[in-house]
């Protein structure tokens, strides 16, 4: 693997490449980007790709990339922007693409934007909340985690988040009369070590999830662009947003081995199947969709 830095005016953007340029194997590289998880998160799953030339990178202001715009927002037009500008430094024209979680959603933006970047696009799991039928009260209840967060700490606003993620269906007044979420209960700290600077439990990827995707534009794209969901997801949040993704492109998501995080082995302490969400990423790129 050799890791590279490309200093462009907003941010000093850090990306690996395991493998050649160009591939060995005459396709494109295989991108895999995330948000607001780092390159480390496809860890296990580029191992599962070991003919493939991978790249994976840091989004601006996460893990190794810093940003030097002065912003904290994350901003899926902006990461489209730095994308792109990676893809363009690879020098081995367009790429396919493997995109989770808000990852997907600045996917969807590149394909908007530049829509030669990218052969095909597998975004899994976008978590688009204004596109479900219970938009309004997605949003409030996105906004309840701020609000623990805000004033209790992390380990406060990461058990409201997990009340969130796991809820199943949509976000009715059962949901909302539900006292506060225990950190102790999940395993989390109690105390507040007095930071509120969390990408996910802060607003600064609200414009991530309240992006809405230009379906005309990236409908009229080359690019082949599949939406995926977790089979041990159904009717929780990102199932749901997947499934309006998945309408608003006029298509159906395809169903992945797992949940969420179903490529990952042991880093983030919930593993999923890595070998088994490889092979049906192997099919889905190959057309077996």
């Amino acid at each position: 693997m050799k890791t590279h830095t490309l200093e462009t005016a907003g941010a000093n953007l850090v990306y690996d490449v395991r493998g050649p340029l160009p591939a060995g194997d005459g396709r494109p590289p295989l991108m895999m980007i995330g948000q607001p998880m780092d390159a480390s998160g496809f860890a296990t799953l580029a191992t599962r790709f070991p003919e493939r030339t991978v790249v994976t990178y840091d989004p601006r202001g996460l893990g190794r990339s810093v940003r030097k715009d002065g912003r904290t927002d994350h901003a899926p037009r902006t990461q489209a922007d730095d994308v792109h500008t990676v893809i363009e430094a690879l020098g081995a024209g367009p790429v396919e693409m493997f995109a989770s979680s808000g990852g997907a959603v600045t996917a969807l933006a590149v394909v908007e934007k530049y829509p030669s970047d990218v052969t095909t696009l597998v975004a899994h799991e976008p978590p688009l909340i204004t596109l479900t039928p219970d938009g309004p009260a997605a949003v409030r209840a996105r906004a309840r985690v701020r609000e623990a967060y805000e004033e209790r700490g992390w380990g406060a606003g990461m058990a409201a988040f997990v009340a969130m993620t796991s809820w199943v269906g949509e976000f009715t007044d059962a949901y909302f009369a539900q006292p506060a979420a225990d950190p102790a209960a999940f395993g989390m700290p109690t105390e507040d070590d007095g930071s509120r600077d969390d990408p996910l439990l802060s607003d600064r990827s609200w414009a991530v999830s309240g992006y809405r995707p230009d379906a005309d534009a990236i409908t009229a794209a080359p690019t082949r662009v599949v939406i995926a969901v977790g089979e041990e997801s159904e009717n929780l949040l990102t199932a749901r947003t997947s499934a309006a993704a998945a309408e608003l492109l006029g298509q159906k998501a395809v169903v992945f081995p797992s949940h969420h995080g179903g490529f990952c082995g042991g880093e983030f302490g919930y593993p999923g199947k890595p070998d088994e969400f490889a092979l049906r990423l192997r099919q889905v790129l190959d057309g077996d969709a």
